[in-house]
């Protein structure tokens, strides 16, 4: 019973102080090097490490699939693309929701695009204004499956189903 209380204090803790810090602002991480992603992803091992006591030698990727984490990165990717879903159902902040223009409300003519959800990809010229929302997200939403995309899902369902498709990349 003891170790049982432990393991829980143990996770809460680690979701107080390193996983909220892994979420905060992840959308600055969005496109950053394999270098600085390694790094992030190595906390991520060291604290699932931590949670279920396994050895450094052990592989860790089975262990961050039974805790059900995503990695890093595609943690990122969950982020922006439920800020980009929250953006069309118009729950996001006004500043965020005017960086997202759908197709359909660009185009006179009717597209097969149009029809599909997707949003204009701001076109940068360089790689820190390809890291900006208002390239990222919207790429980011047009590279999702056509059922992801869909505006009429209730945001938890969008959750549950995005993470059941960034478990599988």
């Amino acid at each position: 019973m003891e170790e049982r209380r432990k393991n829980i204090v143990t996770v809460i803790l680690v979701q107080a102080f390193v996983s909220c810090h892994l979420d905060y602002c992840n959308s600055l991480f969005f496109g950053i090097s394999k270098g600085l992603m390694s790094r992030l992803q190595s906390v991520q091992n060291a604290t699932a490490r931590l949670v279920t006591g396994i050895q450094h030698c052990n592989q860790i990727t089975p262990v961050i699939h039974l805790l059900h984490w995503l990695p890093v990165r595609q943690r990122i990717n969950f982020k922006e693309a439920t800020l980009v879903h929250r953006s069309l159902s118009g729950n996001s902040a006004s500043y965020l929701a005017d960086d997202c223009r759908l197709v359909a409300d660009t185009c006179d003519q009717r597209l097969r695009s149009t029809e599909s959800r997707t949003y204009v990809v701001t076109r940068t010229h360089s790689t820190f204004g390809d890291r900006a929302f208002a390239a990222a997200s919207p790429w980011l939403w047009n590279s999702l499956l056509p059922h992801l995309r869909d505006a009429d899902l209730l945001y938890s369902r969008v959750r549950q189903s995005l993470k059941t498709f960034l478990f599988g990349e």
